[in-house]
C-alpha cells in the first residue's frame, strides 16, 4: 500500500502584516559624485531623476541595517521576533559567500531557529522573497516570514564610471508576512531571461583576486587594484525594463484579477524616474494611483527599493493601510517579479 502524503496545513492565504526601512545617515548629493565624473546635476537628473542618495558609514553594515529595518517592521506587525518562523534576505552586496547573512540576522532578531537563507536576484530579490514566503506559509512550514531587501552598493560603485557612478544608494527594507483570511498577495508574475545576464554584471568575479591573477585585475589612476563594481548597458536595460516590464506588470493585474483602474498605489523598482514614468504611461495608470518616485532621494538600492518606497509612502500618508498596490521588481539577470498586494 502506498502511504499518503499529509496535504498543507498552513494558511491558503498571506499578506503583509508589518513594514519597516533604514536609510542611512549620510546624505551624498550629485555635487559630490561630479567630483569623480565629467558630468553636470542637470544631466544626472535629466537620465535618471537622482538628486540624492544614501551611503552607508563602515558601522552601517548590511547586518547592522537589516536588524534595523527588521526591528521596525516586527514592532509594525505586532507580534514578538519569536513567532517569526522563517527569514528571507535579498541582497547582492553581502561579500561572505557562506553561511547566509539571514542566519546571523534570525539569531540576533531573537527569531530562534527559523528557517533562514538568502535571495541572490539582484533587483528582484525583494519580490522572489515576498513569492517563497507566501509558499512557506500556505505550506504551514512557517506562519510569518521575515523578507528583508538590504544593500550597500556603495561598496560596489565605480565613482569613476560615468554610466553608474551615480545610480547606486544604500538602504534596508523589510516586511512580515503573515497569515490571512482572504488573498493580501496575489500570484507572482516572475522570471528571467538568462540570455541578456551579461547586461547588468560584477566586473570582476570574486576568484580573479587569487594570487595567480592579480596580474589580469583593472588599476586605478595611481596603480592601486580596483574593486569588483556594477556594471550595465544603460541603453539596453533601459529598453528591456520600459518595454517588457510593464508586459510583466500588466500580467501581474490581469493575475490578480483587477485593472490599472482599481489600483491605488504603484511601487515599481526604483531604478530610474524615466523608466518608472514610462511605465505609468504605458500601462495607462489613472491620476487617482499615487506613483512611488522614491529614488529622486534614496537612488537605487536594488533588492531595498520597494520595501523602502513601500515604507515611505505609508509614513508620510501618501498611501494608507488597506490599499491595493502593484509592486514590480527588475534587474540583473535579468530577472523581474511582479504582483498585486495589499498594504499593511
Amino acid at each position: 500500500m502506498t502511504a499518503k502524503i499529509k496535504p498543507p496545513q498552513g494558511s491558503p492565504y498571506a499578506r503583509i502584516i508589518g513594514v519597516g526601512g533604514y536609510r542611512p545617515t549620510r546624505i551624498v548629493p550629485n555635487e559630490e559624485i561630479l567630483k569623480h565624473i565629467d558630468s553636470s546635476d542637470e544631466w544626472i537628473r535629466s537620465r535618471s531623476g537622482i538628486a540624492t542618495r544614501h551611503w552607508a558609514s563602515p558601522e552601517e553594515t548590511v547586518a547592522e541595517m537589516t536588524l534595523e529595518a527588521a526591528g521596525k517592521a516586527i514592532a509594525d506587525a505586532g507580534i514578538s521576533a519569536g513567532e517569526i518562523g522563517g527569514v528571507i534576505m535579498a541582497t547582492v552586496s553581502h561579500f561572505k559567500q557562506t553561511p547566509a547573512i539571514a542566519t546571523e540576522i534570525a539569531h540576533r532578531i531573537g527569531a530562534g531557529r527559523a528557517a533562514a537563507f538568502d535571495v541572490n536576484a539582484g533587483c528582484a530579490g525583494f519580490g522572489y522573497g515576498l513569492t517563497l514566503a507566501k509558499g512557506m506559509i500556505a505550506d504551514g512550514s512557517a506562519r510569518h516570514v521575515l523578507v528583508v531587501g538590504a544593500e550597500r552598493l556603495s561598496d560596489l560603485t565605480d565613482l569613476t564610471d560615468r554610466s553608474t557612478a551615480f545610480l547606486f544608494g544604500d538602504g534596508a527594507g523589510a516586511v512580515v508576512v503573515g497569515p490571512a483570511d482572504e488573498p493580501g498577495i496575489g500570484p507572482s508574475v516572475w522570471g528571467s531571461e538568462g540570455d541578456k545576464a551579461d547586461v547588468i554584471s560584477q566586473t570582476i568575479p570574486w576568484d580573479g583576486f587569487r594570487v595567480g591573477d592579480l596580474a589580469q585585475l583593472p588599476v586605478g589612476e595611481n596603480g592601486e587594484l580596483k574593486f569588483p563594481a556594477l556594471r550595465q548597458e544603460g541603453q539596453t536595460v533601459f529598453r528591456w525594463a520600459v518595454f517588457e516590464m510593464a508586459k510583466v506588470a500588466q500580467q501581474a493585474l490581469d493575475a490578480a484579477g483587477i485593472t490599472a483602474q482599481d489600483l491605488d498605489v504603484f511601487i515599481p523598482h526604483q531604478a530610474n524616474m524615466r523608466i518608472i514614468d514610462s511605465m505609468v504611461k504605458t500601462l495607462k495608470l489613472p491620476e487617482h494611483v499615487t506613483v512611488a518616485r522614491d529614488v529622486e532621494s534614496t537612488g537605487n538600492t536594488s533588492a531595498a527599493s520597494i520595501p523602502l518606497a513601500m515604507e515611505r509612502l505609508l509614513a508620510t500618508g501618501q498611501a494608507k493601510s488597506g490599499d491595493t498596490a502593484l509592486i514590480i521588481g527588475f534587474g540583473a539577470g535579468l530577472a523581474y517579479a511582479a504582483t498585486v498586494v495589499t498594504l499593511p
